[in-house]
């Protein structure tokens, strides 16, 4: 299926619109300062993922921080030490694209080139973490 479109602030200030994103594998993670699995998945998305390709014009990651404000989620990233892009999802407007709206977290969605979906993940379970970091590596090997 081809990734539902929105526009989403960061915390910078800065706007993005995933669209725009066309001919980049990006990555989203769904994510909030209360969700204790997300916390825990979150350093390993830095090191294993962001670290490695954060230089590549052809990947984009973003944390969507489900419906906190700025100061939380600024916060947020400070604590879990992460330097990958947060937007803020007032309302979980951007998450009810993806999911049921009072479905949990976390949750990752891998988006290939075409804009079309390539992967969903739910909460964080190790093997299925792995197999998704190979996917981001070998789409960005094409």
């Amino acid at each position: 299926d081809m990734a539902p479109d929105f526009e989403m602030t960061l915390t910078t200030g800065e706007t993005v619109k995933l669209s725009s994103m066309r001919g980049k594998i990006v990555m989203l993670q769904f994510t909030a300062s209360w969700c204790g699995v997300c916390r825990r998945e979150m350093p390993y998305i830095e090191s294993r993922i962001w670290q490695k390709h954060k230089d590549n014009s052809q990947f984009a990651l973003f944390g969507v921080d489900r419906d906190e404000p700025l100061e939380t989620v600024k916060g947020f990233a400070q604590r879990t030490q992460i330097t990958y892009p947060l937007g803020l999802d007032p309302k979980a407007g951007i998450f009810s694209l993806y999911a049921e709206t009072n479905s949990g977290i976390t949750r990752n969605v891998i988006i290939g080139k075409d804009g079309r979906i390539v992967k969903l993940t739910r909460l964080f379970e190790m093997d299925e973490f792995n197999e998704m970091v190979e996917l981001i590596d070998s789409l960005l090997s094409e």
